[in-house]
């Protein structure tokens, strides 16, 4: 009866076996399972990390660009203010040259109008002191008058003060007597035969010019001679040596 009590103990151990051999593959299956899922984790989680990145990817991209686009527009900004401040510094040198020709012109033409109405009334005076020396010349020395040569003297210290005041604008008397004869200075109302004077030379002045500045107001009327040796040429200046 002993054999079936081994059979027994070997079916038992079988059966042991068996389940030893099923927990074992369970065990297995169960250790497959939670690798898979911990690989499908990680995958997930990559998955997911690399949309996300993706996703930050996109949205630096699009602030750079944006931020490109935004530089551009500042540096168009840029290039117009300094094309309008160019400009506008060229409007104003034209008006600042514009204002300092302008400026130059009218004190030009106020200066000028100055001259003219200074010329014009000099002028109007000329006549009145050719009557004063005229009278001068006529009265001569009355002997022993004294009143009459005071009255002289008076209208000399006259004369006198009016040349000084158109000395002070620049006027002055021409009274070319003696000197070569000028048609630009000289107004030639006669010819007198000298064959001891040098040939064109004044020999008598009518009427002194008077010149205000560099302009001739008025010429002199002169008497110019003629029939003498011809007048020798001035020499050119000797130009000063330059230093070294």
């Amino acid at each position: 009866m002993k054999v079936p009590i081994e059979v027994e103990d070997e079916k038992n151990e079988a059966v042991e076996s068996d389940g030893v051999v099923e927990d074992e593959t369970a065990e297995v299956d169960e250790d497959a399972e939670e690798r898979a899922r911990v690989e499908a984790a990680i995958r997930a989680g990559e998955e997911a990390a690399e949309r996300e990145l993706a996703a930050d990817a996109s949205k630096i991209r699009e602030e750079r660009d944006e931020l490109q686009k935004k530089l551009a527009d500042v540096e168009d900004q840029i290039e117009a203010a300094k094309k309008e401040a160019s400009e506008a510094t060229e409007r104003m040198l034209r008006l600042q040259a514009d204002w300092e020709n302008y400026r130059r012109r009218t004190a030009a033409e106020r200066l000028a109008e100055k001259e003219r109405a200074a010329e014009g009334l000099v002028t109007s005076l000329l006549p009145v002191i050719d009557d004063i020396e005229r009278a001068i010349e006529h009265a001569g020395v009355a002997d022993g008058d004294t009143q009459f040569q005071q009255f002289v003297d008076g209208v000399s210290a006259v004369h006198a003060k009016m040349l000084g005041v158109l000395a002070k604008e620049g006027v002055e008397p021409v009274d070319p007597a003696g000197e070569a004869f000028d048609p630009l200075a000289h107004q030639a109302v006669g010819r007198v035969e000298d064959k001891d004077a040098y040939d064109e030379t004044v020999a008598q002045v009518y009427q002194k010019g008077y010149r205000m500045g560099d302009k001739v107001i008025r010429s002199a009327m002169v008497t110019v001679t003629y029939g003498g040796p011809k007048r020798p040429a001035e020499p050119e200046p000797v130009a000063a040596p330059e230093e070294e």
